[in-house]
């Protein structure tokens, strides 16, 4: 055992032994106490032990402005933040060290307002591209979605501030959610759904875990023994805190006795909580034990001691000068290049006179929108102003709205129908039709894609269409720029235009990091984190008829093929593709090469390749590295994802890259034994720069 290893052991147990010691002082009471919500956000605390209340915060987009009762804003002038890109924006970086600095920075913010859990990240997997939570949430991928969890947990919790991942489990749609009942086989929880959450368990080593709103197999997820208990404790040996989803606590003896720690919601008063007076009287009558209030006790204290009550805490700081570049980082690398058929990108700025910037959206802000987590920003560049900011003194840059992106969705309607506005059409058009080029923002906003309901189809809102339409139809150096966190159909824009990005709900830095990718100074490299399907039937949930459930029970039918998995294995062409995305240079993958050619189950498979910037700007490429199974006895999907490297590369310049995976994570979840089993026999490895542009192929066999 190393030094630190053997000061980390006996710091644990010192811990152990004073929360034992606190156990031994509280009365029943004061135990109950900590088991429930006293505020929005907050718990209480047992002074005369010198227990301090917890405060939780509201947060993948940053530390959100204070509420009072009610929601409301509590006014203050001291609550401002950092906004950081949304979920999908992060994962579209396909970059963990920057998910570790979102959550370190976070974390540091965190710490500055005394907010001791961070109800951040969110990374339920994407299974329909409706689902009203896709932006915060991360991609269709267990592989990507755990590298980038992990990281996020490690770097909230270096500032002493607990990551709370969330939700716990198979939250994938708003339809109903309070209610919906999920049903997903055992191999394709275990694949497909669980692999984010235990790696930021197992690898991330999270202090706490919200429990999902829904039911899973008939069972809420909050008094869901099999979760909380068999897996979460029993399986990955989770030592921290189970917190309830706001109002998501439907029992008392079931909640305590399957595994839920703490109790929160909105809704005063807490005293008539399920884990206030209520649980009090059940272990009073016997129906709850003093040995499961003391472990859900020691849970609380313990967490505490991690972070409100941890020793040598980090001073905490809010929108530093590091912060904003870390945002700014993640939004230049979030962008998606998703078509550049003209070159009229990176933007020749020397030949541009006037640029007609259009749009909604150019000059909207989205940290806050909807319902859910929002930030009150300490600032937030648009994307006109990005480009004023980066343009302004040599180019002529003027601006129309171009439609209203005011958005009011109704209890029986949530995406309401809207009217192209006639008159902002017509000064969009006459504008774009004296520019040297347009650049026109459209997509949703935050108001339009929102927790608590999904949308009903991937129609662009606001007649979007038909100012696209009118806009190129007088100017051919149209540059298209999408702005959202979840797949749209964009089909008629990709036969009909020649230039389209893709942007994001992307924090405070959004419109420099935008501008910079259209003027080259950014070369961009996002890819995309999940599929854009051709039409929403071709998605495996819609194609199947699975989404959103009948009678308030929802059965995941397409199994293990989710996402990239079913387009794939189906053979259906999707809009784009996972892990797409270009770039204004072009990359060459070659020599993929194994170490050597067979490999027995506990080794790790080493693979090399080169990639060569043969471009002419210096520029950042992902290689994906895909495994395919060939001759399965059991279903498998084509190919999966295993592991992905991004890498800066000078032009002219190879770049060698060596990938790893471990032979045990080609295995499938066999649910008659309950065991991992990795199938000998041949297999595929398949480089990449996304999951239908595969460069390079190498056997291997494993015995």
């Amino acid at each position: 055992m190393t030094s630190q290893l053997q000061a980390q052991v006996k710091n644990e147990s010192a811990t152990d032994a004073k929360i034992a010691a606190l156990i031994k002082e509280l009365t029943l009471e004061e135990k109950i106490g900590l088991l429930h919500a006293n505020g929005i956000f907050s718990t209480a605390g047992v002074d005369r032990l010198g227990i301090p209340g917890l405060m939780t915060d509201d947060g993948p987009l940053g530390v959100r402005e204070d509420v009072k009762e009610g929601w409301g804003s509590a006014n203050l002038t001291t609550d401002s933040a950092t906004f950081f890109p949304n979920g999908s924006a992060l994962a579209a970086t396909w970059n963990p060290e920057l998910a570790y600095r979102y959550g370190h920075d976070m974390g540091e913010e965190a710490r500055a307002r005394k907010k001791y859990i961070m109800l951040a990240p969110a990374f339920n997997i994407a299974r329909t591209p409706l689902c009203g939570r896709t932006y915060e949430y991360y991609s269709e991928d267990p592989f990507l979605n755990s590298r980038l969890a992990v990281q996020s947990v490690k770097g909230i919790q270096s500032q002493h501030i607990a990551a709370c991942v969330k939700h716990f489990a198979v939250n994938n749609q708003e339809v109903e959610r309070n209610r919906v009942s999920v049903n997903v086989d055992e191999r394709a929880l275990r694949e497909i759904y669980l692999p984010a959450f235990k790696a930021s368990i197992t690898e991330g080593n999270a202090w706490t875990i919200m429990s999902a709103y829904n039911k899973f197999r008939d069972v809420y997820c909050s008094e869901n023994n099999y979760l909380l208990n068999k897996v979460l404790r029993g399986e990955w040996k989770f030592k921290g805190m189970v917190i309830s989803d706001w109002g998501g606590t439907h029992s008392t003896v079931n909640a305590a006795n399957n595994g839920l720690d703490l109790e929160m919601g909105s809704r005063p008063p807490y005293n008539t909580y399920y884990f206030a007076d209520k649980l009090l009287d059940s272990v009073k009558a016997g129906k709850v034990s003093m040995q499961v209030i003391d472990d859900k006790v020691r849970h609380v204290l313990w967490v505490m001691y991690h972070t409100s009550l941890s020793d040598n805490p980090p001073p905490g700081k809010i929108n530093t000068p590091e912060h904003r570049k870390t945002v700014y980082d993640i939004a230049a690398e979030s962008i998606v290049l998703l078509k550049n058929d003209a070159h009229l990108l990176p933007l020749k700025t020397s030949s541009i006179k006037t640029i007609a910037v259009i749009g909604d959206n150019a000059t909207r802000t989205f940290h806050l929108g909807g319902f859910g987590a929002g930030v009150k920003a300490k600032y937030e560049v648009t994307a006109l102003a990005g480009l004023q900011d980066r343009l302004g003194k040599t180019v002529i840059i003027k601006y129309a709205q171009g439609y209203s992106g005011a958005f009011r969705p109704s209890r029986t309607n949530a995406n309401p129908e809207t009217k192209p506005d006639s008159a902002m059409t017509a000064q969009a058009v006459s504008m774009a039709k004296s520019a040297d080029v347009a650049i026109l923002f459209i997509g949703g906003n935050r108001e339009y894609e929102s927790e608590g309901r999904d949308r009903k189809d991937l129609s662009l809102p606001f007649s979007e269409q038909a100012l696209v339409d009118a806009v190129t139809a007088v100017n051919q150096n149209t540059i298209i720029v999408v702005v959202g966190g979840a797949p749209y159909d964009i089909g008629k824009i990709k036969t009909n235009n020649s230039t389209i990005i893709w942007s994001w709900y992307n924090g405070s830095e959004n419109g420099n990091a935008l501008a910079d990718v259209l003027i080259g100074k950014i070369n961009p490299s996002g890819k995309l984190p999940f599929t854009f399907p051709a039409e929403l039937k071709d998605s495996p949930a819609h194609a199947l008829n699975a989404y959103p459930g009948e009678n308030l029970k929802v059965d995941y039918k397409e199994g293990i093929l989710v996402g990239y998995r079913w387009y794939d294995t189906k053979k259906i062409e999707p809009l784009y593709c996972f892990g797409y995305g270009l770039s204004y240079s072009d990359y060459k993958i070659s020599d993929l090469q194994t170490v050597k050619k067979t490999f027995s189950s506990n080794e790790n498979i080493t693979v090399t390749l080169n990639v060569k910037n043969i471009g002419k700007y210096p520029g950042k490429e992902t290689v994906q590295l895909y495994i395919s199974k060939t001759g399965s006895k059991v279903e498998r999907a084509e190919k999966e994802l295993k592991a992905f490297k991004k890498i800066m590369i000078s032009p002219g310049v190879t770049a060698k890259v060596s990938l790893t995976v471990p032979v045990k994570d080609l295995a499938y979840y066999d649910e008659r034994t309950g065991k991992w089993i990795v199938e000998p026999g041949e297999y595929k490895v398949l480089a990449g720069t996304s999951s239908r542009d595969i460069r390079e192929t190498v056997n291997l066999k494993v015995n």
